[in-house]
């Protein structure tokens, strides 16, 4: 059987797993993005300290756990984080957003946080922030990893899932009052940043010479600003997965981060064994991440390994298998079931606020479901 399987590698270990979840905050009367995050930001930090940060827009606002082992203490950190800031938000008659773009358009440009950082990528990057609205939220999974070494040998051989991933975290049909059409509007709108895409396959050597050269061509204003979907975190020894829209269910982040933890702790040790990492046309990884952000879960996805169309469920099917070594070692394995059985028979993100919009039609009601469901512990 091929290594990763059920009956594959045993020797996992449970590593630490952390989540940043990025929100939009909307009016509350309006359901428009409104750029009172610096006093959100102030009120909730009385609380959080540094786990609450601002984020490129002034109508944003981010949330970072603690590094944990369990799944438990993760979903306990991500609500106790999301009421502290909602309450903060309500105070500034804000609602909390968890979706990938906004649903209703800004009635203002949204202004860029006064941070020299972001106002250096606003004047360098004017060109992708167009008319200023051009918010986008994910939802980052980091992974404890001992070097970055070990970092770029686990992202080499995660590529051929994150399209999977990406497709069960799709939460951004509606774009500023427009169906867009997409699961996750948001991955083309992110993509319009230098350096959004799959990341090419590095040992520690090959990604310090590829660093070094996107700064210093311009490319990118410095090495955070390297986007790739896997990527070694430059401030914390992690691996971070960078495909996710931010999901209001906190079960889905909980979901994701477990199904990453589980690739991550059956992927090291083939790496230390010295399994090769898989060769995949750039082109037909490309299109499976464009098929994911085009169709979410509803639909086929592409098998970026053999280019063959696959229903984007048994895709995810796949990719629980090739993580159940890393899932049954920390003890997960029951828990991802329950979850995806709860998005297989309730609908991921995107369908949920399609099946919101049906209803009467309304914008509001995506909005006030999204708010709803992200206040829900």
């Amino acid at each position: 059987m091929a290594p990763g399987t059920e009956n594959g590698p045993s020797r996992v270990t449970a590593l630490t797993m952390g989540v940043e979840e990025e929100f939009l905050l909307v009016d509350r009367r309006s359901r428009a993005p409104v750029g009172r995050g610096p006093r959100v930001i102030e009120a909730a930090s009385r609380t959080l300290g540094p786990l609450v940060q601002q984020e490129f827009f002034t109508a944003q606002v981010e949330v970072c756990t603690s590094p944990t082992a369990s799944p438990a203490a993760l979903r306990a950190q991500l609500a106790g984080l999301r009421a502290e800031v909602i309450r903060a938000a309500a105070a500034e008659e804000c609602l909390l957003l968890a979706a990938g773009t906004p649903v209703i358009p800004p009635e203002l440009p949204l202004t860029v946080t006064r941070d020299d950082r972001y106002r250096r990528m606003a004047s360098r990057f004017a060109s992708v922030l167009g008319d200023y609205g051009q918010a986008v939220c994910g939802c980052h999974v980091h992974i404890g990893m001992g070097c970055r070494a070990q970092a770029l040998e686990i992202a080499n051989r995660m590529r051929p899932w994150l399209p999977s991933l990406q497709a069960l975290a799709a939460n951004s049909p509606f774009s500023r009052g427009e169906d867009t059409g997409y699961a996750s509007w948001r991955a083309v709108e992110h993509a319009r940043w230098p350096t959004v895409g799959p990341a090419p396959v590095l040992d520690e050597a090959g990604y310090k010479r590829v660093a070094d050269a996107l700064v210093r061509s311009g490319t990118v204003l410095d090495r955070r600003m390297i986007y790739w979907y896997a990527r070694p975190s430059e401030h914390v020894p992690t691996l971070e997965i960078r495909v996710a829209d931010v999901n209001a269910r906190i079960d889905t982040v909980v979901l994701l981060a477990l199904l990453v933890r589980g690739l991550a702790a059956t992927l090291g040790p083939e790496a230390a064994e010295g399994v090769p990492a898989p060769v995949l046309e750039s082109a037909r990884l490309r299109e499976a991440h464009r098929r994911a952000a085009a169709y979410g879960m509803q639909g086929d996805g592409l098998d970026p390994v053999s280019g063959a169309p696959v229903p984007a469920w048994a895709l995810v099917a796949r990719l629980r298998a090739r993580a159940v070594p890393g899932l049954a070692a920390s003890g997960d394995l029951p828990l991802v079931d329950t979850l995806l059985d709860r998005v297989y028979a309730e609908g991921a993100g995107a369908a949920l606020q399609r099946a919101a919009h049906r209803r009467r039609g309304r914008l509001i009601d995506v909005v006030d479901g999204l708010a709803e469901t992200v206040a829900a512990a």
